[in-house]
């Protein structure tokens, strides 16, 4: 009688593709959202990666939860992913994929995860690991439409249209409804001699080794919404300058319908992010008496350091075009499939994340068998 396992989904999410699973690859859902949002996407890994992977879909912070702050989320996003790790011995490996405020929920928790790799790992068969997450070699890090430099600024928040006098009242409405969560986003949480959070997370410092924790990663990779998406601009989700945002094709890559471009970003050294005494003086303006002068100013300051920050890092950006689609208003939830009927028109995007996670899979057993022949 053989002694595989059936395919069975916890109540936690877990989906258990092997008796003994050696890779970890976590899901984490965004705002206002559960577990159930990666219903097709939980289907369609399973079908299509190898069966040495463990699927979780992240519970942790569904529905409102996501309103407590993006630092309050990642830390039980890591208590949540190490719980997993200590009930599965197996596992070597860990990757995230995550979508929207989940990204950001995520790049917090692994630098909390994150401890640098002193002595070596037991699994690696290379020189190249830089550091373990839960104490596992980190593989990929995969956002879909993340708002990685918050949504203050033009378009960044694309449902407000570009209106600077709409732009300019969302900062000080957001924390009214969708808590500290909002503050952060709109990059006015703390004290104005204070960097805001999301600048803080792009670089090391004493919150967390947030650089260094991505930088672990063997593979970074942001799909982002070109247009249609009311929740999350280009600009934010791809990590790019207004300056740096090209007319993608219109056509698909062959297989891989509304998957539009593909670019590798090499890194780009630069020094730590800043937070001159204009950006502290514009932060403050921008929470006391916001103007759209100062709002646009602070902004600019604060993004811009924020890129700086990122791009030390090098980084996949997959471009998703969603204007031929039935339902291209539905960017932001077609990206990640979140109901099957509705959303569908992502599926070709999932296809290109899976078949991505896979290609990098085998030249990893690859690698490892022509090291251990030699």
């Amino acid at each position: 009688m053989s002694s595989t396992q059936s395919n069975v989904a916890s109540p936690k999410g877990i989906y258990n593709l092997k008796d003994e699973p050696d890779h970890l690859l976590v899901l984490v859902h965004g705002i206002l959202a559960s577990p159930s949002d990666w219903t097709y996407v939980e289907a369609e890994l399973k079908k299509r990666l190898g069966r040495n992977f463990l699927i979780y879909a992240s519970s942790c912070n569904s529905y409102t939860k996501t309103f407590t702050g993006i630092d309050g989320a990642g830390k039980r996003l890591a208590d949540e992913v190490m719980q997993v790790v200590r009930k599965q011995e197996t596992l070597k490996k860990i990757s995230f994929l995550a979508h929207s405020l989940g990204g950001l929920f995520a790049r917090y928790a692994i630098s909390v995860l994150y401890t640098p790799n002193n002595s070596g790992h037991p699994y690696d068969l290379s020189a190249s690991t830089k550091g373990l997450i839960a104490g596992l070699e980190p593989i990929n890090f995969i956002t879909l439409a993340t708002p990685h430099l918050g949504v203050r600024g033009n378009k960044q928040l694309p449902f407000l249209l570009g209106v600077p006098f709409l732009e300019k009242i969302a900062a000080p409405l957001a924390p009214i409804f969708i808590g500290r969560t909002g503050s952060q986003l709109f990059l006015t949480d703390g004290k104005p001699n204070k960097p805001p959070l999301l600048l803080r997370m792009a670089s090391d410092c004493e919150d967390g080794k947030f650089i260094s924790a991505l930088g672990a990663f063997r593979y970074r990779v942001l799909y982002a919404n070109v247009s249609y998406d009311h929740m999350v601009g280009w600009r934010t989700s791809s990590i790019r300058r207004e300056t740096e945002l090209v007319k993608p094709p219109q056509r698909s890559l062959d297989g891989y319908q509304h998957v539009v471009d593909v670019e590798y970003c090499p890194p780009v050294p630069s020094s730590s992010p800043h937070f001159p005494p204009e950006a502290a003086k514009a932060k403050e303006a921008a929470q006391n008496a916001p103007t759209m002068q100062n709002t646009l100013e602070y902004h600019e300051i604060v993004e811009e350091e924020m890129i700086r920050g990122l791009q030390q890092l090098g980084w996949k950006k997959v471009d998703v075009s969603f204007h031929s689609a039935f339902w291209p208003f539905f960017a932001h939830n077609n990206i990640h499939v979140k109901n099957e009927w509705f959303h569908n028109a992502g599926a070709g995007v999932i296809a290109h994340v899976a078949d991505g996670i896979n290609q990098q899979e085998k030249q990893q057993e690859s690698s490892a068998y022509i090291t251990a022949s030699l």
